[in-house]
Formats: structure tokens, sequence, C-alpha cells
């Protein structure tokens, strides 16, 4: 006899709810990920000196042009809101105090993996396509090299380039802005 698992899947307003009666708080660390909550990964050294180095050069190179996102919530049409580790978004004026970015305001998603790179590439990337997002950059921190995707179709993205620490990329929405992988890998392990 085999027994059937059911899942219950949420909204992002159910899950919002959660938050709101303290059934989930920030030390939680969870996302919603197409209805399911999902633990998040513990944040190693190598990891996020890679996110300090990411939000220090975009606000650097692209100042008040972004607003610059720090594992903070996107919320997709999925019942999904991931917390990538950095995103470029679009400038409001409240800074999103009305409601989380979605995929309109993305300019680029970025996570940085190691322990998670299959997470990143089987369920996030998909993800992220679907809901449209332009642009994701994984960081490839076990290869050090950065993943870039573009043309988002259906569950993939229809091109996809990877850049070791001896080449420059730039973000698709601001061509005139290069960096230097190396300068996001940090040195070399």
């Amino acid at each position: 006899m085999t027994t059937q698992l059911l899942r219950k899947l949420f909204t992002v307003e159910q899950y919002h709810r959660m938050h709101e009666v303290g059934v989930l708080t920030d030390a939680d660390r969870v996302e919603l990920i197409r209805g399911e909550i999902i633990q998040m990964s513990p944040i190693g050294s190598k990891h996020a000196a890679c996110v300090f180095r990411l939000n220090k050069l975009f606000s650097d190179l692209l100042g008040d042009r972004v607003i610059v996102g720090v594992q903070s919530p996107v919320v997709l049409p999925t019942d999904s809101e991931p917390q990538p580790d950095v995103c470029l978004l679009r400038r409001k004026d409240d800074y999103y105090e009305s409601a989380h970015p979605t995929p309109a305001d993305v300019y680029l998603l970025v996570e940085v993996a190691d322990t998670t790179i299959d997470f990143d590439r089987q369920t996030k990337m998909p993800l992220y396509a679907e809901a449209g997002i332009k642009e994701l950059w994984i960081v490839n921190l076990n290869d050090q090299c950065i993943e870039v995707h573009h043309q988002p179709a259906t569950d993939r993205y229809a091109e996809v380039s990877s850049y070791d620490r001896t080449q420059n990329l730039f973000p698709q929405a601001f061509p005139a802005v290069t960096i230097a992988v190396a300068q996001i890998l940090g040195q070399s392990s």
C-alpha cells in the first residue's frame, strides 16, 4: 500500500499574513517558492563577502540610478516570493514601502551560490525566467565564474554565457557599466 503525501501550498497573501500574525518571523529565514515555504541555507563567509562586494560595486557604479536590494523579497506571479542575494531595482520614491518589487521593477537579479548551486539552477532560474526577469546572474563560487542568463523563455533563458575571473561583464540595462568578474569573486581561493 502506497501513501500519498499531501502538501499545503500557500499564496503570497497567506505567506504575508503568517508573518503579520507571528507564525513566521524574520528569524525563520524562509522564502516562498511556488507556494511552498522553503528554509534558506545558512550564509557562509565567502557567500556573505561576495554579496557585500556586489552591493558596494553596484552602489558605487550605479548610484542613484537604481535601488540595490540585498536579500530582499521580490513577488513573482507563481505564488513565489524569493529573496535573491542582490537585485537592481527601478527607483521608486517610497523605496518599495507600499509593496515589494515585482518583475517589472527588476533590472537584474543575482544569486550567489556555493552550497545552493543546484537549487539556484534547477528551481530559482526557471522561476525567474517564467516570471520574465530579463537578466539573472548566478555567481558560482565553487567554479569561480558567473553565469549570465538573458532572454527569458517559458522556464529557461534562451541565452546563457559564463564569465571567468579574467573577463568583464555588464548589466544589460546599463551597458556602459563594466565590472571585472574578479571584483565580484574577490581573491582567488
